[in-house]
């Protein structure tokens, strides 16, 4: 197996399947050998942006770190699976920029579906009125424009999603599949 280091960004709303199809997918990469590091949005909150509110400043704060520790990473070789909301479309194309290697995938979940999948009763707290600023209720979500890999996840399965993200890997010249 070769490959080359990239940072595969997951973006969508919460309940949108991110984290899912990341686990997925590093199962599968693992498979064939890769040397890869996962960045989960809500991991890397809670230890490397610790303290940081849900303003957009410290969202953006939080996406810009996640995308460094992405470049460190992807630079040295590895694929970089990135699993987090990162909302607004500028910070997203700021981090695309700074790193150079990278693959969007969106993750597009219509709303109504997020919600019916939120076993936390988030999107139930958000609409209270009892979570404030909250992504797709009371805050932007932004769609990425011209995303690599659309995971419309209320139509494929993920095993779908997950050969959508392996072929655009191997289009893009990133991962080299030996054929047996």
């Amino acid at each position: 197996m070769q490959h080359r280091g990239v940072t595969v960004w997951l973006t969508g709303l919460s309940g949108a399947g991110k984290t899912t199809i990341c686990q997925a997918l590093e199962q599968e990469l693992q498979t064939l050998g890769c040397k890869l590091e996962v960045l989960d949005g809500d991991v890397v909150r809670e230890n490397l942006s610790k303290g940081l509110t849900f303003s957009q400043e410290d969202r953006d704060i939080n996406v810009r770190r996640i995308g460094f520790v992405a470049h460190l990473l992807s630079r040295n070789g590895v694929i970089v699976l990135v699993s987090a909301i990162s909302p607004y479309r500028a910070v997203r194309d700021e981090v695309r920029q700074q790193i150079g290697d990278f693959l969007e995938v969106h993750v597009s979940t219509p709303l109504s579906v997020c919600e019916q999948r939120d076993v936390k009763g988030l999107y139930q707290r958000a609409r209270s009125g009892e979570i404030k600023g909250f992504t797709g209720i009371d805050d932007p979500y932004e769609a990425p424009l011209a995303p690599e890999v659309t995971c419309p996840t209320h139509e494929d399965t993920v095993a779908e999603s997950v050969q959508k993200i392996i072929q655009a890997l191997v289009a893009a010249g990133y991962l080299e599949l030996a054929i047996a």
